[in-house]
């Protein structure tokens, strides 16, 4: 049988890279995307080559329409289609709303908005004709409730959870489940900006008592792609009950 393609945006490190290597452990063909580190991406391609799999890289910015196109042209010549379509891209601008500049707020809705556009926009009319697909929106708890000096981020991860409420009800009758993710404290790259004694009260401040891995959230990534087919438009919080 001919294994399902995946496409995790954003996967050279992080999040989008934990869900790439458990996606191709578990058999998935893998597309990935990063947006200006060669090398790391070379070097997850290896290393996703070396479970077995196939694998595609791209080295682009999907939050722009032209160069999604692109990828989405090279994913036809190689796969045909994806199956799976992992929204994972995304950055954050801490600080006050005041000092962010109007190229501060482009650049955040253009990598954590418009790129789940795009990339929905290329990869859904062949789930619909197929009848099959899962897209899975990496979001934010901030998306939820909102987060001081974050207000960016939280507008985008906001719209991401309604985008993905919206899109869950038109592609349901396709049998195409549309989710997302909101996670709380990852420990990721994302929270170099803090200090040791700040993370240490942010840990303190979660009932879990931790940050949650990378890995525990491509876990649940992976649950969701193999089967759940009643569970669609949904904003699952994981942050280990802190929100």
């Amino acid at each position: 049988m001919k294994s399902r393609v995946a496409l995790v945006t954003g996967s050279t490190r992080g999040i989008g890279r934990a869900i790439a290597i458990k996606l191709a452990k578990e058999g998935y063909s893998i597309v990935l995307n990063g947006v200006k580190n060669r090398e790391l991406l070379l070097q997850l391609e290896n290393e996703i080559k070396s479970y077995g799999c196939d694998c595609l890289s791209f080295l682009g910015d999907i939050g722009s329409y032209e160069v999604a196109h692109e990828l989405f042209q090279q994913i036809e010549q190689r796969f045909g289609s994806v199956d799976i379509l992992i929204n994972n891209a995304g950055i954050s601008y801490v600080g006050l709303f005041t000092d962010m500049t109007k190229q501060d707020w482009d650049k955040l809705i253009n990598t954590n908005l418009d790129s789940i556009f795009n990339c929905c926009h290329f990869a859904v009319p062949a789930m619909v004709s197929k009848k099959y697909g899962k897209i899975i929106n990496i979001s934010s708890v901030w998306g939820c409730v909102g987060a001081s000096c974050e207000v960016a981020y939280s507008a985008s991860k906001g719209a991401v959870n309604s985008f993905t409420k919206a899109l869950a009800k038109e592609l349901a009758p396709s049998n195409i489940q549309v989710n997302a993710i909101a996670c709380g404290a990852i420990d990721t790259d994302m929270n170099r900006c803090f200090t040791d004694d700040e993370l240490r009260m942010l840990e303190d401040e979660i009932p879990s008592g931790r940050m949650g891995k990378a890995e525990e959230v491509a876990e649940l990534v992976y649950d969701l792609c193999k089967g759940h087919t009643y569970l669609t438009g949904q904003v699952i919080k994981f942050d280990g009950a802190w929100i």
